[in-house]
């Protein structure tokens, strides 16, 4: 009976591999290529765009497969793990040429969305996080880490919402857990899209002892466990580049739970899913990719320490005052490459020679930088200066031994630089003399043989040869040369004295690749017993980088230098301006706001129509406040703010799609999260809430959460809302006041002011907004008609004897016979064009601003 191709010892091997690698798509190496097979290859096929085929075709059972090379595998194995997949890279670990029957081949590396080491350049300025969560006891316990620059940190968290809100928060890409979570924890985490992994076999490895040394929670303790130990498990190598674990808790810094910093558009645009257009994207004037993954960190983590806030703040207002310091500083720190993640690709034994001439020229700036650092005026700054470590020893070795042309590849040679090693220089020497020797036999050869054209060359295949057209081949001595290999158009020969010295010069050619190698892990080794001192000169650095950057920010936006007070709860932001918006306007056309709350004021009641900018004045305390809590300068002629310690905000309407949830249980859970969480420290940021029910429910619930507000919470709150009824709160509430944005009618026409007002509005405008964004006229006409008969019955002025139905044009509308619509011949052209266009403008892409504008065109075009 003939054998099966899955009985093949090959094959026997594969899926004796394959069997521990399920989850995972195994890329089995093969001579230069990694091949898939079975369901791999058939799934690989479709996701890769690879040609499927079969190995051993005409086997009774041929096994689906596709390849891809090996020196390109990087870019399929990336493409794996954005689609939220495992890959299992499964390599030979014996010399074939040694082997006895198959080759050995182990996994040597389990690649997951948590665990990729290579970084793009699209991803610089992220963290790639892996986070491993536990239950203990009644709490939570999270830890988390960055394999690409050696981050460790863990926390405790009293519920699992806070779990997943930190999770959100992180971005974490990938999850690991023991059997101390629920399923229904286990399917949550799964729904927000975050792959989940489970890790049973617990080790208590030497990178777990010193990752936690300085952590003492049981709890923490445990989720480090989860953590290195998954880590350890799938690279398979040492990771002497983790850090020790910095233990935090979420109420050290401002809090604000996902919603808010969503809301906020703090990392991301709520309306293009993007960077551009949020905080991060204005304030990141960094240079290197560290600073802009620390600038992200303190985003998530606002300060609540006065005397940090005090201290970032002195050195930005010294970057403003010294521009040429800070250009120099700035031309330094462009030459500066990421040195957190060149020390942990060292540290991983996957660093090449060009990393460690970019490990070179990042140190060789820091002379300058610290320089120009002890020159400045600042102590801060003058410290930072002093403790800059110079890394001279680490310089000079490389300087010394990697020659700064080196290849991308360390086996191929030409990575060591001549003078380095004797032993090397010689094998050098030794190749060098043997190609002069090479060229020297090639003139000889000419003369004694009178062939003009006879030339030496080599291949890898044949090694060195001379080789003779056919025209010639009758002047070849054959009592000297033998015949090695025939062409079409010419014979190659070998000669003895060739052969002897082929042999002296492949020898030399391998035993220098080998040495060269060999001296490259060793230099590598070295400057990655430095591993721990890279990884603090890059935490130095990153933290200049982000204070420079707040700095070019601050003096470009005419921003102001906040004053920061724990003892006092007042507001005082006089003409302030939402940064983003003000950026993206042109020059001068941001209208600023000030934003008054002395002691008698914790409540500002704003009414004002929509689009008049209601949710932009909002958000713009909400921005400064966050600007004024990571260090930062803010824009406004001057600010006075309590250091607050969290911020809950409910703006905008969404449904929660994953939980099922509706707009209004969204809007009531956000609500919730203030009233049960919120503090006297706190800033509520809540707009239009309660407009998802019906309108006296609205109201009630509008009206009972103010009031707990003002008796109960006592934070700073701004709330915004089209319930009129709201403003009479003010003669009942001591520290509630009523504010508007301001508009006003010219002709019919609705001008936005977006200026605030003392007071509230006289009305909502909301028939006039609707006309603004192209309403037909019979629609708006009924409708102001149905609001006349709704605000006269408001008054008592209903004539209660007749239907409410013959009262409300509304219901009248199916009885009146349909006017005929103009056709386009019988309106003037202007009137033709203004109508496509309003009817040719998706207003669902538009931003409030953008309508506000293209509404603006359009009625400049009809006056």
């Amino acid at each position: 009976m003939p054998q099966t191709t899955k009985d093949t010892p090959m094959m026997q091997q594969y899926l004796a591999i394959k069997k521990d690698y399920q989850d995972a798509f195994l890329f089995y190496r093969i001579g230069d290529f990694y091949e898939l097979f079975n369901d791999d290859a058939i799934k690989g096929s479709q996701l890769l765009e690879l040609t499927l085929t079969a190995r051993n075709k005409s086997a009774q059972d041929p096994i689906p497969m596709c390849g891809v090379p090996h020196h390109a595998a990087q870019n399929y194995i990336d493409i794996l793990i954005e689609k939220g997949y495992k890959v299992a890279i499964c390599e030979q670990v014996e010399d074939p040429k040694l082997a006895k029957g198959m080759v050995k081949r182990e996994v040597i590396q389990l690649i997951t969305p948590g665990t990729m080491m290579d970084q793009n350049a699209s991803t610089a300025k992220q963290n790639n996080y892996l986070t491993a969560v536990t239950k203990y006891q009644t709490i939570f316990a999270l830890a988390y880490s960055d394999l690409t620059t050696g981050e460790v940190r863990t926390t405790t968290l009293k519920t699992f919402e806070e779990v997943v809100n930190e999770l959100l928060n992180l971005n974490t890409k990938e999850v690991v857990v023991d059997d101390q979570l629920s399923s229904e924890a286990h399917q949550r985490i799964e729904a927000l899209g975050i792959m989940l992994s489970q890790n049973k076999k617990l080790s208590d490895s030497s990178e777990f002892h010193f990752v936690a040394q300085k952590t003492t929670h049981p709890g923490e303790l445990a989720a480090l466990k989860i953590l290195i130990s998954y880590l350890l498990s799938t690279q398979k190598r040492s990771l002497s580049h983790l850090q020790q674990a910095e233990s935090y808790e979420i109420n050290q810094y401002l809090r604000m739970n996902h919603s808010a910093k969503a809301n906020l558009e703090l990392f991301e645009s709520l309306r293009t899913a993007k960077r551009e257009g949020t905080l991060l994207w204005l304030l990141d004037r960094t240079k290197t990719a560290m600073g802009g993954r620390l600038l992200k960190q303190w985003l998530n983590r606002p300060l609540l320490n006065e005397q940090q806030l005090n201290q970032r703040q002195e050195v930005v207002a010294i970057l403003i005052d010294h521009y040429f310091e800070r250009a120099t500083l700035q031309q330094a720190l462009q030459k500066v490459y990421d040195l957190e993640r060149l020390a942990g690709r060292i540290a991983f034994g996957s660093a090449n020679g060009r990393d460690l001439i970019q490990l070179l020229n990042s140190i060789s700036q820091i002379p300058t930088i610290k320089s120009v650092l002890e020159e400045l005026p600042e102590p801060t700054l003058q410290k930072m200066g002093q403790d800059l470590d110079e890394l001279a020893d680490v310089r000079e070795l490389i300087g010394a031994a990697i020659d700064e042309e080196t290849p991308v590849s360390i086996t191929d040679g030409n990575v060591i630089k001549p003078g380095f090693n004797q032993q090397l220089d010689q094998y050098r020497s030794a190749m060098t003399d043997g190609q002069s020797w090479l060229a020297e036999m090639a003139a000889e050869e000419r003369k004694k043989t009178g062939i003009s054209t006879l030339k030496v060359g080599y291949n890898r295949v044949f090694g060195y040869y001379i080789e003779v057209t056919n025209a010639n081949k009758k002047l070849v001595p054959t009592d000297r040369y033998q015949r090695k290999q025939t062409l079409t158009n010419a014979e190659r020969y070998i000669t003895p004295e060739l052969k002897d010295r082929e042999a002296l010069i492949l020898q030399a050619r391998e035993k220098s690749t080998e040495l060269e190698y060999q001296l490259f892990v060793e230099v590598r080794d070295q400057v990655k017993a430095q591993t721990g001192r890279i990884q603090d000169l890059a935490k130095q650095i990153a933290t200049l980088d982000v204070l420079q950057g707040f700095a070019v920010v601050s003096e470009a936006g005419h921003y102001v230098r906040p004053q920061l007070s724990t003892q006092s709860q007042d507001i005082e932001v006089i003409n302030g301006r939402h940064p983003v918006v003000e950026k993206v306007l042109p020059a001068n056309a941001y209208i600023p706001n000030s934003v008054i709350m002395k002691a008698d004021t914790n409540i500002l009641l704003i009414t004002g129509p929509n689009m008049s900018g209601k949710s932009t004045y909002m958000r713009q305390l909400g921005l400064i406040v966050v600007m004024a809590q990571i260090g930062c300068f803010v824009p406004a002629e001057k600010a006075t703010l309590p250091i607050f310690d969290q911020i809950f905000t409910r703006i905008g309407a969404a449904d929660d799609l994953i939980s099922g949830e509706s707009t209004f249980m969204v809007e009531m859970k956000e609500a919730n999260d203030a009233l049960l969480h919120g503090t006297r420290h706190s800033l509520l940021l809540f707009d239009e809430l309660g407009r998802g029910t019906a309108t006296y429910d609205g109201i009630a619930l509008a009206d009972a959460i103010i009031e707990y507000i003002h008796d109960h919470l006592g934070a700073k709150t701004l709330f915004s809302t089209h319930y009129h009824e709201l403003t009479q709160l003010a003669d009942r509430l001591k520290q509630l006041k009523n504010v508007h944005v301001g508009a006003t009618e010219e002709n019919g026409k609705l001008i936005f002011l977006h200026q605030l007002l003392p007071g509230p509005a006289d009305k909502s405008y909301g028939i006039h907004v609707a006309k603004l964004a192209g309403l037909p006229n019979q629609v708006t006409q009924h409708a102001a008609q149905v609001l006349n008969v709704l605000e006269a019955d408001s008054n008592g002025l209903v004539n209660e004897t007749l239907p409410l139905t013959e009262q409300l044009p509304l219901f009248q509308i199916a009885e009146s016979p349909e006017p005929e619509a103009a056709t386009p011949n019988q309106l003037p052209e202007q009137v033709q064009s203004l109508i496509d266009q309003v009817k040719g403008t998706n207003l669902m892409k538009l931003t409030p601003l953008e309508a506000m504008n293209l509404i603006n065109q359009w009625q400049e075009s009809l006056d």
